[in-house]
């Protein structure tokens, strides 16, 4: 009798210790937290460094990169259980150049705290956003000013700058190339990106992860679609890409230009 009292408070004992983990652990995952979100360019396998390096395409043009920038926007976060967490939309708007070290890590703030499984983000712009007039951007407007990032209030927001020199097979000489993506008449040209993370993103209180993603700046020509920079070179005056056909092409690889490298829980 004494060996079953003993052995009933035991158990007793160990459901209350479990029940005392549990508490703890959710008690653990509450609150708010930071997360970083840095973005690394590259060119295929290897690091960009712009106007020393010589990036050759699949296309056989070698391009030498002066300037890289990209509007990130619109960051949506995804829990391990599939709830997700939007970004405030008025905080939601970056500018991310490869020139400037300090744009290319950014910090979100006021994060719920939880196990984050996928990161959503866009290219650009988006259109309900620039439907707010000049007046509704908030300071976003002077940054992407200051940034190089607008051809006009009237003609928009640049979404992606790429521009340097290109040589190739029928253009010998270091020619200019410059390619901008945004609105075009009727065209808007803003595009989402979803990736899934290769661990979890633990937000805590305690917590701030970063979460490394590799920009392949290649893929902006040399993606699933190519364009050969030759075929666009203006008599010989450069090749200007900033509408035409080959503008939704572009669009279409930057899906594919961003993957995650890995996470960083500390």
């Amino acid at each position: 009798m004494k060996f079953q009292i003993k052995k009933i408070i035991a158990v007793v004992a160990i459901a209350f210790a479990l029940g005392s983990c549990s508490n703890n652990d959710d008690e653990a995952i509450g609150g708010e937290g930071k997360l970083g979100v840095e973005f690394d360019n590259v060119f295929g396998s290897s690091n960009l460094i712009l106007n020393t390096q010589s990036n050759v395409t699949s296309q056989g043009e070698t391009l030498k990169i002066s300037d890289v920038k990209y509007i990130i926007s619109n960051i949506v976060l995804t829990k391990e259980d599939g709830t997700t967490f939007t970004y405030p939309k008025s905080k939601s708007y970056f500018v991310v150049s490869e020139a400037d070290t300090e744009t290319q890590e950014i910090e979100l703030e006021n994060i719920p705290a939880g196990d984050y499984t996928k990161i959503k983000f866009g290219i650009g712009v988006d259109k309900a956003q620039f439907d707010l007039g000049a007046t509704g951007q908030g300071d976003f407007l002077t940054i992407a000013d200051e940034a190089g990032m607008m051809w006009s209030w009237s003609a928009g927001y640049k979404f992606v700058l790429f521009e340097g020199k290109f040589t190739s097979s029928t253009v010998t000489a270091e020619t200019a190339f410059m390619v901008h993506t945004g609105q075009t008449g009727t065209d808007y040209n803003y595009t989402e990106v979803t990736l899934n993370l290769p661990t979890k993103a633990l937000v805590r209180t305690t917590i701030t992860p970063d979460i490394h993603i590799f920009a392949d700046v290649a893929k902006i020509i040399d993606g699933t679609n190519k364009i050969k920079l030759s075929d666009n070179n203006m008599g010989g005056m450069g090749a200007m890409i900033m509408g035409g056909t080959n503008l939704p092409l572009i669009t279409a690889n930057l899906s594919n230009m961003f993957t995650v490298n890995h996470v960083h829980n500390d």
